[in-house]
């Protein structure tokens, strides 16, 4: 008789902190999903959308995706359906001084998770990032683009697709871009901040990407998890904008914002210049493309998402 699991001490925090996720939650539902990373932006907002089936929810320090060991044990002892991993390395300009650190959680953790996804045959979901892109191109990126990641960060995120799509596991590699919502660190809430002490900004009108609320790529998941999906896909709301131009429409008004180049701006890694996205395979999987970045940025600022 395999042992039944430990309390999730995150998932309890969770159950705490957000009114009405314990009445949600759903242990009898046939379908068990793992979350790994969950303490984040994102693995924060799966959790909550996903909470109607059985979820287990792990953050860095209750699930170290890079402990081989680690992972196999827990995912052969829970036996997911799916495994959603949220977890990474994010701290690009940090990456260039911590490489290793970087690749052992950008890389060696997915290649752990898949290794494991397959031994139970379970679905794995990976996240990855517009960054494993130059931004040389000129417009935007399809998923038949081929890498050529700048930064130690875009490296080491396009070395753990590689080893996910490489794998026996039945994955999906989602390439997202500009994150942000309601919990944990993003650009949007640094934007808020900042324009809250008066004073004008400055932001770099030489980097264009696709801003993409974390609210509308976790629903995506969720819609994506009911179809035989495998592969690569780029998952971000539509259309594309600067650095400078987002932060205009955050503030609305509020501040000045004045434009800068991201050779004044002096950051540790480099980062590619356009490195928008277009969901060209999510669209004909017959899924709804998601809605324009300005839409979602709107329903985020006045408290919709």
């Amino acid at each position: 008789m395999v042992a039944a699991p430990k309390r999730n001490r995150f998932l309890d925090l969770l159950s705490a902190q957000l009114p009405g996720f314990a009445e949600r939650r759903h242990p009898e539902v046939a379908v068990r999903i793992i979350v790994a990373g969950a303490g984040g932006q994102l693995g924060r907002e799966l959790v909550e959308i996903l909470s109607a089936d059985d979820v287990h929810a792990f953050d860095h320090r209750a699930l170290d995706i890079a402990d081989e060991a680690s992972v196999l044990s827990t995912i052969g002892q829970l036996r997911p359906n799916w495994i959603i991993n949220a977890a990474a390395f994010n701290d690009v300009d940090g990456a260039e001084a911590a490489e290793r650190a970087a690749f052992r959680a950008n890389a060696e953790g997915p290649a752990n998770l898949a290794r494991a996804a397959a031994s139970i045959d379970a679905a794995l979901i990976h996240v990855s990032t517009d960054y494993v892109f130059d931004g040389r191109k000129g417009s935007a990126y399809t998923e038949d683009d081929v890498p050529n990641p700048l930064s130690v960060y875009g490296r080491s995120k396009y070395e753990g697709e590689r080893r996910v799509l490489e794998s026996k596991a039945r994955a999906c590699v989602l390439r997202t871009a500009w994150l942000y919502g309601r919990h944990g660190k993003n650009f949007v809430k640094a934007i808020r901040a900042a324009a809250g002490e008066g004073r004008p900004l400055k932001v770099v009108a030489d980097q264009v990407g696709s801003p993409t609320a974390v609210a509308d790529f976790a629903q995506a998941i969720a819609r994506l998890m009911q179809t035989p999906a495998r592969g690569l896909f780029h998952v971000v709301n539509a259309g594309a904008c600067s650095r400078e131009e987002f932060a205009r429409a955050i503030v609305r008004g509020a501040v000045q914002v004045l434009p800068i180049t991201s050779a004044q701006a002096g950051r540790a890694a480099p980062r590619p210049e356009n490195s928008s996205l277009i969901s060209a395979r999510w669209s004909a999987l017959g899924l709804r493309p998601l809605r324009p970045w300005q839409a979602a940025l709107d329903a985020f600022l006045d408290g919709e998402t």
